[in-house]
């Protein structure tokens, strides 16, 4: 497989995993979260160090080494994107598989197994086209101060959704046009999806325009936008007004 190939099929595989953990009916509540995190992650960390055996790793349920830091090629893999979402049998939840090259997010995956897909890298689909009014999708419990301004700012509706992958996969699947995320993030957390959203054409950067640069000492990444280029500039200077 092409290091794309294996992305999406360890998404796709891994996300079966979880539907199958949840459907077993063995689990409930914080312990299902919590076995159908662990069973994924088994999954994809085994199976990146028996297929790329040389590349770093970099899960959010694995414990972090500094290893990592001289790879040129690193994986950055959230298990479940939405733990949360996928208890309660949401379809807002994903699994990220990312491969970033000398710390850009070049190769991704996102699945999202609740509605049957995976988003690629190496095979974007046609966005469709924006709507007159822009769409900002936001946390659908605590939607951050800074989105809700920007979006008064620019006349947007707010969007509540669950997991950052399915935020940034509905811009990519033309439910938004913007994703606005300053609540706090990690790597694990935008990887993959800043992958695909570059490679359907997006924009995705930090919220003070600077690239998203990964594998770094510390995994911790505030903010974040994703969004269609046309409306990059317009809401990156309403964030640095505030």
């Amino acid at each position: 497989m092409t290091d794309a190939e294996l992305a999406a099929h360890l998404a796709q595989v891994a996300g079966k995993i979880l539907i199958e953990v949840r459907e077993s009916g063995m689990f409930e509540g914080k312990a299902l979260g919590q076995a159908g995190d662990q069973t994924a992650n088994q999954f994809l960390v085994h199976a990146l160090r028996e297929q790329r055996p040389q590349d770093g790793l970099l899960s959010e349920e694995s414990k972090d080494t500094a290893e990592r830091l001289s790879k040129e090629r690193v994986w950055i893999v959230d298990p479940v994107d939405g733990t949360r979402e996928y208890g309660e049998a949401r379809t807002d939840w994903a699994v990220h598989v990312a491969l970033c090259v000398n710390g850009k997010p070049e190769i991704g995956a996102v699945a999202l197994p609740g509605l049957g897909t995976v988003l690629r890298s190496d095979a974007p689909i046609a966005v469709p086209a924006a709507a007159e009014k822009p769409r900002m999708v936001v946390s659908r419990t605590r939607p951050a101060a800074e989105a809700v301004a920007v979006s008064e700012a620019i006349g947007a509706e707010l969007v509540g959704m669950g997991s950052a992958g399915a935020k940034a996969m509905a811009v990519v699947r033309g439910e938004a046009e913007i994703y606005l995320h300053t609540g706090g993030q990690y790597e694990w957390d935008s990887a993959a999806p800043a992958a695909v959203a570059l490679a359907h054409g997006l924009h995705a950067s930090r919220v003070d325009g600077s690239p998203l640069i990964y594998n770094n000492s510390d995994t911790y990444m505030p903010d974040l936008l994703i969004c269609r280029s046309e409306w990059a500039e317009r809401v990156l200077t309403e964030v640095a007004k505030l």
